[in-house]
């Protein structure tokens, strides 16, 4: 009698947390992240930009319009303006009208320091994926600024909880050279990048291409899977999406509901 054919379990991918638990809450706002790490996400994972006066803070876009209705660019504002905005409604308008919905004093824009306050303070082991967006007219100063906080932390070294990604090259190699020990995610969204890429990144150095290319060219994602870099994958929403990653052998999934990712995880 023929045994059954054993069956390789998929790998269990990190759970991280993109912008906070996004899809339920508004990005980038500390109650997104509270939110993640009680749901049991491993990490979480944050967009960093440099205020006019020099503060780093967590906004994905250049401009305020959708997350706090305002025109300006965030690189044109003193932290101090804002902390006058309202960062949250724009997730759900009618909330005053939600007799259930959680209260919070939170006001004004989250800044990277509150956020790795939050993560350091918590009673396990978080990582943080910081991204530092470019083009910004702030150049490197946004990679010094960070090193800096990094070094404040004690998380410049090896065995920091911190990675630092980003679409730019040239960014990361900035972090490289002042922060040697922090490790470093060269993301990807377009294939033709991946060829120039993979010949220039260094061996230690992971790589983070975006979902929809590793779906949209399945050759390219196995390419990459057998590369020797490690692989953070963004952003993972549906269960197929979970599938393919393990598939590939994906180290951490970036996800905006780490609730329901870790669920179908089992965890």
């Amino acid at each position: 009698m023929m045994s059954a054919p054993q069956i390789r379990p998929q790998p269990q991918p990190k759970v991280v947390a993109h912008r906070g638990a996004s899809h339920e809450h508004a990005e980038h706002t500390l109650a997104a992240y509270v939110a993640a790490l009680e749901a049991g996400a491993d990490g979480l994972e944050c967009d960093v930009r440099l205020t006019a006066d020099g503060h780093l803070v967590c906004v994905h876009d250049r401009t305020l319009r959708r997350t706090a209705a305002n025109k300006n660019l965030v690189s044109t504002m003193d932290l101090a303006e804002l902390n006058e905005l309202d960062f949250h409604s724009w997730k759900n308008p009618w909330a005053e009208l939600d007799d259930e919905r959680p209260d919070t004093d939170e006001i004004g824009v989250l800044t990277l320091r509150k956020l790795l306050e939050a993560a350091a303070d918590y009673d396990r082991r978080v990582e943080v994926a910081i991204e530092t967006k470019h083009p910004t007219r702030f150049g490197g100063l946004v990679e010094k600024r960070l090193v800096e906080m990094l070094q404040d932390f004690g998380w410049d070294k090896e065995g920091s909880p911190v990675r630092v990604m980003s679409f730019s090259f040239t960014a990361l190699q900035r972090v490289e050279r002042t922060a040697p020990g922090v490790r470093l995610v060269q993301l990807i969204d377009k294939p033709q990048y991946w060829q120039l890429l993979r010949r220039v990144i260094g061996d230690d150095w992971l790589i983070g291409p975006g979902n929809e290319l590793l779906a949209e060219h399945p050759k390219l994602a196995r390419r990459m899977a057998a590369s020797g870099h490690t692989m953070h994958c963004w952003t993972v929403n549906t269960l197929a999406d979970l599938q393919m990653c393990q598939e590939l052998g994906v180290e951490a999934i970036i996800t905006d509901r780490p609730a329901y990712m870790l669920d179908a995880l089992g965890r």
